[in-house]
């Protein structure tokens, strides 16, 4: 099989595992879910550990990855991987040509709006005002990540995709504010 039919056949995840690697530094699989908490979850999402190391593992299979065993500060033994050559350009040849896709959206807070005949006014208040009050708190967390990534050299990307991603949460929170505006034009 072709390095290109390989890449072909992976998932959105191991490109966003691989590409945590791209930064360059060893990780653990706890790291890279560190870093997928960080800033990834704000707008793909943040694999379960179960699924990192699966990636990992695949990565390391078709040679995208490399792995290696040390030891830490407590003398226990733990594996790092790093993107291998083959890994990056992979990577590059991904982020370069490979078809943006639409978002897929779940929007519970949306869902039960649209089935809102089966509950009280009220409730669906309540539930939108929910989603507005995460939407803010999302907002505020990636504003810290976006000020964490404009701190360290050579994430300029990671910033900027931070920022979106507050500008994202923003948007969510006036949407939220606007549909309890549409609930009370119902009354």
């Amino acid at each position: 099989m072709g390095d290109d039919d390989m890449s072909a056949r992976l998932p959105a995840t191991a490109w966003a595992v691989l590409g945590i690697l791209s930064f360059g530094k060893e990780l653990t699989g706890y790291e890279v879910r560190q870093w997928a908490d960080h800033v990834l979850r704000f707008f793909y999402w943040s694999p379960a550990m179960s699924q990192i190391y699966s990636e990992l593992k695949r990565l390391e299979q078709v040679g995208y990855a490399a792995s290696r065993t040390v030891t830490g500060d407590d003398t226990r033994t733990k594996r790092v991987y790093t993107i291998t050559g083959a890994g990056r350009n992979a990577l590059s040849r991904w982020v370069g040509g490979a078809p943006v896709e639409p978002p897929v959206l779940k929007h519970g807070a949306a869902l039960r709006v649209w089935l809102g005949h089966l509950t009280t006014p009220e409730r669906l208040r309540q539930i939108v005002s929910q989603h507005r009050d995460n939407a803010q708190r999302l907002h505020d967390e990636a504003e810290c990540s976006r000020q964490s990534a404009a701190e360290m050299p050579g994430w300029v990307y990671p910033e900027l995709v931070a920022r979106w991603a507050a500008r994202y949460y923003a948007a969510e929170r006036d949407l939220a504010e606007r549909m309890l505006t549409d609930l009370d034009e119902l009354r």
